[in-house]
């Protein structure tokens, strides 16, 4: 029972990092999966300025009003960006939406008419706004299925007239049911065509971002470049070497890569908090090594007194001390892969599907060597101690 007790720190320990680096990789899966559904031939266009590989300044709630409508149409000109075969805006923003006495918190999303093309959605009841709505500003709005449900329960919307924020507009489709993707919940959506979100809803008059689909992944550098340039002589901006860019393009591939290094880098930072606690497992087993040498003091003369060294006794300490932390290194593994499962089976029961069960043999590695190491640094002490017992006092000792 002592000796269970002394793993169990270890076990702790180890089972948490093999926990982490499989949740870590699980989720990355998921995260990864979802971006990549959206295509990896898309690209996007940001306002502001940032690094490279930093975030939009756009998503540190900073608003930034260098994109316009007419950036968006300039992109679509297949002169300026000849690679590009649909491209749409976005206007974001919150309202309350009412229809008779139901209400409901809704995302209000102004795009444009090719929506449906670039983002993979499909309607499921209904239609989508046509482009001539988008320029005469129609009041018509496409909800999504988390809305519908909300708003109107059972009753079909299509055609029935809802408000936001005091003013009226016809309910023309219902999207089909689309979860979340790459961090965005579909269902949950209002979308309205742009110039309409802009002028009567939000009243402004720039672009939160575009997006635009390019017709083959082989062409997406070029189509970046010409985004690049296009934009440059829309917004009057005589450098070409970036500096004094007020926008930011990136490809979907891009964020994919920039995904990856966040979760793998959020992933090793949890795994190391995890493994702190086989230090605090390492001070148990110190402790109790120290204990065991005082208990055994008279086993120690005895082997002294016929001809044991010191370097016998250090060693017998030692090979326990690290036996004890190997099994509960190896019981931390079971038990970390055991758990790691059960999450992964969670997982698949709530439908994430893209959930990948995945034990890296670097993290076992890892564990159980950490593991050790610790054992031999916490064990050394208590196994010197009793080396250096005298044969002769540890013989009269109790």
């Amino acid at each position: 029972m002592r000796s269970f007790l002394t793993m169990l720190g270890i076990i702790i320990g180890v089972g948490a990092v093999i926990i982490i680096m499989a949740v870590g990789a699980g989720a990355q899966s998921l995260v990864l999966a979802q971006v990549k559904s959206l295509g990896s031939n898309l690209i996007g266009v940001l306002p502001g300025k940032t690094e490279e590989d930093g975030p939009p300044a756009s998503a540190m709630g900073i608003v930034i009003t260098t994109l316009t409508y007419e950036d968006l149409q300039a992109l679509r000109d297949k002169k300026n960006v000849p690679n590009i075969t649909e491209a749409i805006g976005y206007t974001k923003g919150i309202g309350t939406m009412s229809w008779k006495a139901n209400t409901y918190e809704a995302n209000l999303s102004g795009t444009t008419h090719g929506y449906l093309d670039v983002e993979k959605g499909e309607v499921e009841r209904g239609r989508f706004f046509t482009e001539e709505e988008e320029r005469n500003l129609a009041r018509v709005v496409v909800l999504g299925s988390t809305v519908t449900n909300e708003l109107f329960g059972l009753s079909d919307p299509v055609s029935q007239r809802v408000k936001i924020k005091k003013h009226t507009f016809e309910v023309i489709g219902v999207m089909k049911e689309r979860g979340v993707v790459a961090f965005q919940d579909y269902d949950d959506q209002v979308f309205l065509p742009l110039k309409t979100m802009q002028k009567i809803i939000s009243g402004v008059n720039h672009l939160g971002f575009i997006r635009a689909e390019i017709d083959d992944e082989d062409n997406v550098e070029k189509a970046i470049e010409d985004v690049k340039t296009t934009l440059r002589e829309q917004h009057d901006i005589a450098e070409q070497n970036g500096k004094d860019d007020d926008f930011l393009v990136r490809s979907a591939k891009k964020a994919l890569e920039v995904l990856t290094q966040i979760t793998d880098a959020l992933s090793y930072f949890l795994a190391a908090m995890a493994s702190l606690s086989l230090l605090v497992g390492g001070v148990g087993i110190m402790n109790i090594m120290l204990v065991s040498v005082t208990e055994r003091t008279r086993e120690i003369g005895l082997r002294k007194a016929i001809g044991a060294t010191n370097f016998n006794i250090m060693n017998e300490f030692l090979i326990e001390t690290l036996s004890i932390t190997f099994l509960g290194g190896t019981i931390g593994v079971i038990v970390g892969i055991s758990f790691s499962f059960l999450i992964y089976l969670g997982a698949q029961i709530l439908n994430y599907k893209n959930w990948e069960f995945y034990i890296s043999p670097l993290s076992i590695f890892l564990a159980i060597t950490v593991s050790l190491i610790v054992g031999l640094i916490f064990g050394l002490y208590p196994a010197w101690k009793a080396s250096r017992l005298e044969p002769a006092e540890a013989l009269r000792y109790e």
